[in-house]
């Protein structure tokens, strides 16, 4: 146990260095493969059953799964946004994927817009309604 009244006492988890996987809860497992396979061209990297499947994304792993494989949460409420992911490309990049979108049927959030803070952004959502963001560094 870590002495939290001791501040040179180093807890264990100072050992993290990265997120390694990102699970997403999803409520239509179908619709949401279909979207990020054939949408956001993401390649399958592993299918562990049908309600768990994984891609990769460099070093990390986007997962889709159905609520229970980890926890018994039920699942999120229509209309809810359980998340938000922020996809990085380069600024050439973000408007080609919004035309990719529109090609798709996908409704923009927001189209390409230069951020003061030193982005260009482009906002949609995915079949279960997360917040999807393709970004790049201006």
């Amino acid at each position: 146990m870590t002495d939290v009244s001791n501040p040179h006492t180093r807890s264990p988890f100072s050992a993290i260095r990265a997120i390694d996987y990102t699970v997403i809860f999803v409520r239509d497992m179908a619709a949401m493969r279909r979207f990020y396979e054939d949408v956001l061209g993401m390649s399958l990297l592993r299918e562990l059953s049908a309600n768990w499947i994984e891609y990769g994304l460099g070093p990390n792993t986007l997962a889709l799964a159905k609520p229970g494989r980890t926890a018994a949460d039920a699942p999120i409420p229509a209309g809810s946004a359980s998340l938000q992911l922020a996809f990085k490309v380069s600024a050439s990049e973000v408007d080609a994927c919004a035309d990719e979108l529109v090609q798709h049927g996908v409704a923009l959030l927001s189209p390409p817009t230069n951020q003061p803070f030193g982005h260009r952004t482009l906002f949609f959502r995915d079949p279960d309604g997360n917040l999807l963001e393709i970004y790049a560094e201006i």
